[in-house]
């Protein structure tokens, strides 16, 4: 029955978790009318396998691949633990999906609260989202971040290697998926066709190459 909700594409807009968040999406509506992104975010539990076999492939060359899906796990503790998961995409290139996570799911960071934030993300920041990454991990101690990259994103740019030790000595953790995590995505992140046994993940040919190569290269940058 789960699948079949998620099947409705108009209601991945409402597709957040929590019930906490209502109060948020009235908040949300009433800012689009007075002031409308120039992107729309497109949240929703899971994302369509199409998608992920094509954004998330770890080739080295990634042309059309110009799109952002960001798969995250928010854990925040406090009297109690609570952890939510979704997925952001950015729809058009004004505004990165690293951007609206900090805008729209974690707006502000309450600082008696810690949060862990996971995300699996199709390729690393570009140099404007890693700066703004580290901004807000130097102005928000209880805030940790780990974020796993399918691919480096222009890696070979003196001023993108840079912004990427600059995340590195703020906090953030930089890692590349392995083939495991990738398979981890495609279990929690991905839709499975309705009425079928999940799939299973099955791994791209050069998965473990790229892996490798990608993660050397980090290893030299960092």
């Amino acid at each position: 029955r789960m699948a079949e909700k998620q099947e409705e594409p108009s209601n991945t807009q409402n597709g957040e978790p929590d019930n906490a968040e209502e109060g948020e999406e009235k908040k949300k509506k009433k800012l689009k009318r007075e002031d409308l992104p120039p992107f729309e975010i497109v949240t929703g539990e899971r994302l369509p396998a199409i998608f992920f076999k094509f954004q998330f492939r770890n080739v080295e060359y990634s042309s059309g691949r110009n799109k952002t899906f960001l798969c995250y796990v928010l854990e925040t503790q406090g009297k109690e633990s609570v952890t939510s998961r979704g997925y952001l995409e950015d729809e058009h290139a004004a505004a990165h999906a690293e951007m609206a996570f900090f805008n729209t799911i974690l707006p502000k960071c309450e600082s008696s609260l810690r949060y862990n934030i996971t995300w699996y993300v199709s390729s690393s920041p570009c140099v404007t989202c890693a700066d703004q990454i580290t901004e807000t991990l130097k102005k928000n101690k209880n805030l940790r971040l780990t974020i796993m990259v399918g691919r480096l994103f222009m890696w070979e740019e003196p001023e993108m290697q840079a912004a990427l030790k600059k995340m590195k000595s703020a906090g953030c953790k930089l890692r590349i998926m392995k083939p495991q995590d990738f398979e981890y995505v495609w279990q929690n992140f991905v839709e499975q066709e309705e009425g079928e046994e999940a799939k299973a993940f099955v791994p791209w040919e050069d998965i473990q190459e790229n892996f490798q190569y990608y993660e050397e290269k980090l290893a030299e940058i960092l």
